[in-house]
């Protein structure tokens, strides 16, 4: 079911600088520098606070690729902060929650990826194939969007964890670390709010989804300051309140090299097992929690390979995406259901890319976005849960019905 009601306070952590409040009293971790927050140094010391914010000004530039910038679009009206509206006690699974598939693709343009080719070569489908969204990450948060399918391999040199779709290297320089100090900053400015985050590794050529790998990853998101927003309690997903201000993680790829060491010890977050994720699957059952009986219920029907026509694959998509939902909307209330309004079928010719999938061929054929929206409205006051979508803001007013707001 939907639930819907008085709000209840969000618990605010009082007015601080741009840069965060819970920035206060940490210590400020980029590589192997350790430098005060601004807030706390400016007490103690001018040129501390100057360096702090140096330090964070330079993070979150080398995110801009996958960020953008924190001041990218507007943020008010009734989406920019749209969970103050439901009291604390409301269950996640009961929410209904818009999401971004491949979620850091917007900036993915045919000049982004020729510019790349001297690290992936030219042999890789056309940037359309490969692309999903238009909106940066500040942009999706901004306009509503509380769910992010996230991506992750080794940029060049396999130094630092990046993100990537596929074959497609999506910004060299950017560190999931730097990311993620963007979207603690979001936070900070916004504590009603709760986010998941998917985390899955992309394989690829020349790529190794190894220990090292494994222990890098394991090491950004069980920092000190990681621990601040990240909901620590592992195969739960809890109550809205429990879920302010923080991240939940959606985690898609097992730590099944990450050494056994005690420092290794912490598990939270929902485990999505990939062995269980049967691949183009339209109705996929997948336990995460089988001592409590909690049940992941995905529709993840991404290529409907035997349709015959443009047409044809986009009825298709959309008939698996509704008939998820209703799922959704009449069965198993206390489990998680997440359904991807997203596909595409690049073996036809002409190929249907993500955004003909979604928003249609630009005449008298609609996408699933605009047919979504549609039914979206006729059936009102239902829970939807999860539900991701490519190129989201196509469509006017589509974020809205699934919110039902």
């Amino acid at each position: 079911m939907h639930v819907r009601g008085p709000t209840r306070s969000a618990s605010s952590r009082g007015e601080m600088d741009a840069f965060g409040r819970s920035l206060v009293s940490l210590s400020f971790h980029d590589r192997d520098m350790q430098l005060p927050s601004p807030v706390t140094a400016s007490r103690e010391d001018p040129k501390s606070a100057a360096l702090a914010n140096d330090a964070l000004h330079e993070i979150l530039n080398r995110g801009t690729p996958i960020l953008g910038q924190i001041q990218d679009g507007t943020c008010s009206g009734k989406l920019c902060d749209w969970q103050k509206q439901f009291p604390d006690d409301t269950k996640l699974v009961y929410m209904n929650l818009p999401g971004t598939h491949d979620a850091a693709t917007w900036n993915y343009t045919k000049e982004l990826q020729e510019s790349l080719f001297r690290y992936t070569g030219s042999d890789i489908p056309p940037s359309d194939y490969l692309r999903c969204q238009e909106h940066s990450f500040f942009q999706q948060l901004n306009r509503g969007i509380r769910v992010f399918d996230w991506r992750l391999s080794y940029n060049p040199g396999n130094d630092t964890i990046g993100f990537f779709h596929g074959p497609a290297l999506l910004a060299p320089t950017t560190r999931v670390e730097d990311v993620l100090y963007g979207f603690y900053r979001w936070l900070d400015l916004h504590p009603s709010e709760a986010l998941l985050i998917s985390i899955k590794y992309e394989d690829g050529p020349g790529r190794v989804y190894d220990a090292e790998f494994q222990q890098k990853l394991y090491n950004v998101l069980d920092s000190d300051v990681a621990k601040r927003y990240w909901v620590q309690t592992n195969g739960v997903l809890g109550a809205l309140g429990e879920a302010r201000g923080k991240l939940t993680l959606l985690q898609r790829s097992p730590w099944s090299l990450l050494p056994n060491i005690p420092s290794n010890s912490n598990r939270f977050g929902i485990h999505l097992r990939e062995d269980l994720w049967i691949v183009n699957g339209a109705n996929i059952t997948l336990p995460y929690n089988p001592a409590d009986g909690q049940i992941a219920y995905i529709e993840d029907y991404y290529d409907p390979a035997e349709a015959a026509s443009t047409g044809d694959s986009i009825d298709l998509k959309y008939q698996a995406t509704v008939a998820h939902l209703e799922r959704a909307a009449t069965l198993e209330p206390d489990q998680l259901f997440i359904t991807f309004a997203s596909a595409r079928l690049l073996t036809l010719s002409p190929a249907v890319t993500p955004k003909i999938m979604a928003v249609g061929d630009g005449s008298s054929l609609p996408g699933v976005n605009d047919q979504l929206r549609d039914w979206l409205r006729t059936h009102k006051g239902r829970r939807r849960g999860i539900v991701l979508l490519d190129f989201f803001d196509s469509t006017p007013s589509l974020l809205e019905e699934i919110l039902d707001l």
